[in-house]
């Protein structure tokens, strides 16, 4: 049913900038939250940035100031532009989504399959 698909990785120099999106679809009733949690190989887990409903927005220490998250609710979208890339910055970004289905009333997470981001000195 609920589906996440992410886009815009790539790998870029050491200074540049990426903007990721990530499309929810699927029969989605409400969307309580919504953000961006990287892995680096051998790495643990981290979030990068997320954001509410209510347009509350969250960073990782190394993320302010360089990064930005956004949405689109009526596109089901969350997006996060990221400025001034560091190779500390590579990873697999993932995108999560705590949410309720039209026929479930239990939140749920629910991921993407993620992508990859890789930044060169």
């Amino acid at each position: 049913q609920v589906q996440l698909v992410e886009s815009g990785g790539g790998s870029v120099q050491a200074g540049g900038s990426l903007r990721l999106s990530c499309a929810a679809s699927g029969t989605i009733s409400s969307i309580s939250l919504m953000g961006w949690y990287r892995q680096a190989p051998g790495k643990q887990r981290e979030l990068v940035a997320q954001i509410t409903s209510g347009g509350s927005t969250d960073y990782v220490d190394s993320a302010k100031g360089r990064f930005t998250i956004s949405r689109d609710n009526a596109k089901n979208t969350v997006y996060l532009q990221m400025n001034s890339l560091k190779p500390e910055d590579t990873a697999v970004y993932y995108c999560n989504a705590l949410l309720t289905t039209m026929y479930e009333l239990r939140e749920l997470d629910y991921w993407g399959r993620g992508t990859q981001v890789t930044v060169s000195s």
